[in-house]
């Protein structure tokens, strides 16, 4: 939080942000013994065994690991990271508590249950697992640097397996200069246009046509070299989209851009699972307050990266579930758009992202692309033939053996049985106003018939009687009045 935090001098004080910074790669280092330690264990060899070189002043210290230079044998210069001592113990146990709470939140409150707090810390547990496994990270790496093999403005560092496990990585060292390192940029005469505009290319072609992208590419993971080269690094968090999913919010930024109410909603209901009992109108009133907040506003001033959070809030509000992966995606914009506004505060990451989006629905509308819709539909559909005669032999057996399972749900049903449960009191309370009435009648007759005095110990029961019906009728009367029905 504190990372992403730091990327928005837009609504953060400055000085604020210069602490936060430090949470992006000046956390406090652990010492060397410690360092040497884990690699032994890890390598299997002494450090001066595996590295001709290795300084013991870390480069940088993060949460999870630390990064020291070091030279291999063949004098190739390295990145080695290390991950701190007993931090998945220390993690485990927060997790733990973590889940907990989300229980505890969900048995007793309602929004929690709703927004599925439980499910939100299981994916974080998840996420931050994978980031534990430096294997993960590099096979990662692999995967991003294979999208950007033909294009020589983006860098990402070589992976050395043989010097890598779990908890140690080694990779190629590139010297650079951090992206917001404004004072260096400006002193080796960088185009800070060009690095914004090659930092937005480069994490839109991942998200919007490869479907993997870099989760977070905060300042601290993004580098420049000469030439207006970017470097990425720090896979540990990545995300995953479909092509479906690609397609969908490749819509949502197009409606975001021309202001499309009908296309922001389409786009919003076919990325998540809609709830039955979602209030359509109201769902459409709130995307058209929002549209309403941001139409008109000049490119360069539109952040597509609050612009989606809105919108993911708003479908959260309304019970529609939008996958983790769309969220991450969400916060990479968000971290970017901080980057890009410090380097060029006119420069608009919309600008490059529309035509990655009409790119991607024209792919969409290709006739070869809708043929090979058409085939695997008709494959479905052939396998689902296929498997009729078997599905309906054995929906028979179950049906012959009574063990069909009806479920009703109405909606609303606690309000129904509340209304018929007052009818119901109502009901039971004239019964008892007749019944007491009719006792009364009963007296008057018999005390007229047999001319004796209708008092009982001492009280007068016929004129009692005769105030208590009142009464009785009266609060009927009142209740049905303030029911607002007769």
């Amino acid at each position: 939080m504190g990372q992403i935090a730091s990327t928005r001098r837009d609504v953060i004080p400055e000085d604020i942000i210069q602490e936060l910074e430090k949470l992006q790669d000046d956390v406090p280092p652990f010492p060397f013994d410690q360092v040497r330690e884990i690699i032994e264990e890890e390598l299997g060899e002494t450090i001066d065994n595996i590295f001709t070189e290795f300084d013991e002043t870390p480069l940088a210290a993060a949460s999870i690991g630390q990064v020291h230079y070091a030279l291999l044998p063949n004098k190739q210069p390295v990145a080695v990271k290390i991950q701190r001592p007993n931090i998945r113990s220390v993690i485990e146990t927060d997790l733990e508590i973590l889940q907990d709470l989300a229980r505890m939140m969900e048995s007793r409150l309602d929004w929690a249950k709703k927004y599925k707090i439980s499910d939100m810390v299981e994916e974080f547990a998840k996420s931050l697992r994978d980031e534990l496994d430096y294997s993960i990270e590099a096979r990662n790496s692999e995967k991003i640097a294979a999208q950007f093999t033909e294009d020589s403005t983006i860098r990402i560092p070589n992976i050395y397996w043989d010097y890598s496990t779990k908890k140690v990585l080694t990779m190629e060292y590139i010297d650079g200069i951090k992206v917001n390192d404004l004072k260096q940029l400006a002193e080796k005469g960088y185009n800070r246009k060009v690095v914004a505009e090659r930092l937005s290319h480069c994490i839109f072609h991942q998200i919007l046509i490869e479907g993997f992208f870099h989760g977070d590419p905060h300042p601290g993971n993004v580098w420049v070299l000469p030439g207006e080269v970017i470097v990425l690094m720090d896979f540990g968090m990545v995300g995953r989209l479909n092509p479906d999913m690609k397609y969908h919010f490749a819509s949502l930024v197009i409606s975001l851009e021309r202001g499309s109410t009908n296309g922001i909603i389409k786009a919003i209901t076919r990325m998540g699972l809609i709830p039955v009992n979602t209030d359509m109108v109201r769902l459409r009133s709130e995307v058209d307050e929002l549209r309403e907040k941001y139409y008109g506003i000049p490119l360069s001033k539109l952040s597509l990266g609050k612009a989606i959070h809105d919108l993911f809030s708003v479908a959260s509000h309304h019970g529609i579930l939008i996958p983790a992966d769309l969220i991450l995606v969400g916060k990479a914009i968000l971290t970017v758009e901080g980057v890009v506004e410090l380097l060029d505060p006119e420069f608009s990451v919309i600008d490059v992202a529309e035509p990655f989006g009409q790119r991607l629905l024209k792919d969409r509308m290709n006739p070869k692309h809708m043929a090979g819709n058409v085939w695997n539909f008709m494959a479905e559909y052939m396998e689902f033939l296929g498997d009729w005669p078997k599905n309906m032999k054995a929906l028979t057996s179950i049906i012959q053996q009574g063990k069909v399972r009806i479920e009703i749900t109405m909606p609303e049903l606690h309000l129904l049985l509340r209304k018929l449960d007052k009818i119901s009191n109502r009901l039971s309370f004239s019964i008892v106003l007749l019944s007491f009435s009719i006792i009364m009648v009963g007296l008057i007759i018999a005390s007229s018939i047999g001319r004796q005095s209708s008092f009982l110990w001492h009280i007068p029961t016929i004129e009692l009687g005769f105030v208590v019906a009142s009464l009785m009728f009266i609060w009927l009367l009142y209740s049905i009045y303030k029911s607002g029905r007769f």
